[in-house]
C-alpha cells in the first residue's frame, strides 16, 4: 500500500492493468509494527482511494491468524472491512497465517510465542466471514498453495474452500452466502442442473472512498449471478471499474452459453449511461484491458 503513489498507478494504466491486489493482512497498526510491515493502516486507505478513483478493481489479502490478533479480534477486523467507507473491497484473498521455513515466526513459534490456528479454528473462522462478504466482493482464494515441505505449523489443506463450500451448499440457508464467487452461473452450474433464464436487474449502492459505488448485477430467482458491472460516480466523474459477464462451464465440444453473447454486457453498459445521465453529468469512462478496447470503442 505504501507504495501504491499517482506515479506507480499511471505506470500500471500504461501497462493495461485493470486490478490491483494489495497487501493488507489486517487494518490495525498495532500488528503492523508488531510483523514489521513497514507501512500504517492511513497508506491502505490512501491507495485505496487512488486506485478506486483511477477506475480499477481492488483486491486485499488478508491474514487471518497473524501475529497480535486473536479469533475475536480478526472477527472484528473483517467487519471494518465492509463498514467503513475507507475500505471496502472488490475482491478478497483470504490467507490464514502459517509459519514458514526460514521465517522469523518460526522462531517465534519453536519458542512458544505464536500459536497458529488449528484447521478447525481456521474453518469456522472462514465460514464466518463467508457469511459477512457481501453481495459486491467476490472471495478470489482461500489458502495460498505452499508446499507442505516448506510449512512448520499451521493449517496446511490448500484444498479447504472445497471442503467449507460443499458444507455451506449442503447447509439450511445456504443462500445467506451473498459473495459474488459462491453464486456465479459458471460455478453454480456445477452443482445446480436446473437454472432459470429469467433474469432481473438488481442495483445495489453504497459508498467507499468518498464517492458513490453502484453495483449493478443480473440475476435469476435464486439469486445466480450472470453478470456484473461496477460503477463509480465521485463529484463529476463517472468510471466503470469492471464488466464482467458469465458463463456456465461447458463439456468439451458442447456448444451454446445461457450467459456469454446474449448482449448482459451491453445492458448493464446502457444501465450504467442511465445513472451517469440522471446524476447529470456528460462523460463516462471505462477502464479496460488490451483485449477488449476494441468492444468498448463500438458503444
Amino acid at each position: 500500500p505504501e507504495v501504491c503513489s499517482e506515479k506507480e498507478i499511471k505506470r500500471m494504466l500504461k501497462f493495461g492493468c485493470t486490478r490491483v491486489e494489495l497487501g493488507v493482512q489486517a487494518i490495525d497498526d498495532k500488528i503492523y509494527k508488531l510483523v514489521r510491515r513497514g507501512h500504517k493502516v492511513q497508506d491502505v486507505i490512501d491507495a485505496t482511494k487512488r486506485l478506486r478513483e483511477a477506475g480499477f478493481k481492488i483486491g486485499y489479502h488478508i491474514m487471518p491468524g497473524i501475529p497480535g490478533t486473536n479469533k475475536k479480534k480478526d472477527i472484528e477486523m473483517f467487519k471494518k472491512l465492509f463498514s467503513n467507507q475507507d475500505f471496502k473491497p472488490d475482491q478478497l484473498k483470504i490467507y490464514p497465517c502459517q509459519v514458514i521455513k526460514g521465517a522469523q515466526l518460526e522462531k517465534n513459534y519453536w519458542q512458544k510465542e505464536y500459536k497458529p490456528y488449528t484447521e478447525q479454528e481456521t474453518k469456522e473462522l472462514v465460514i464466518k466471514f463467508l457469511h459477512l462478504v457481501p453481495r459486491y466482493c467476490r472471495v478470489m482464494r482461500i489458502m495460498r498453495e505452499i508446499p507442505p515441505e516448506y510449512l512448520i505449523a499451521g493449517t496446511i489443506r490448500i484444498d479447504l474452500r472445497k471442503e467449507i463450500e460443499e458444507e455451506l451448499r449442503n447447509r439450511k440457508g445456504k443462500s445467506k452466502i451473498k459473495e459474488i464467487r459462491f453464486r456465479e452461473i459458471g460455478l453454480r452450474g456445477r452443482y445446480q442442473q436446473d437454472i432459470s433464464n429469467n433474469l432481473k436487474l438488481k442495483v445495489t449502492k453504497y459508498r467507499a472512498s468518498g464517492g458513490d459505488e453502484y453495483f449493478l448485477e443480473f440475476v435469476n430467482k435464486d439469486d445466480i449471478l450472470f453478470a456484473l458491472c461496477r460503477l463509480r460516480i465521485s463529484g463529476r466523474h463517472a468510471i466503470i471499474r469492471e464488466l464482467h459477464v458469465y458463463g456456465k462451464t461447458l463439456e468439451l465440444g458442447e456448444k451454446g452459453n445461457q450467459s456469454q453473447h446474449i448482449g448482459l454486457g451491453k445492458k448493464l453498459i446502457e444501465e450504467a449511461e442511465k445513472i451517469v445521465k440522471k446524476n447529470k453529468i456528460s462523460e463516462l469512462k471505462i477502464i479496460s484491458g488490451v483485449g477488449v478496447r476494441e468492444y468498448y470503442k463500438k458503444f
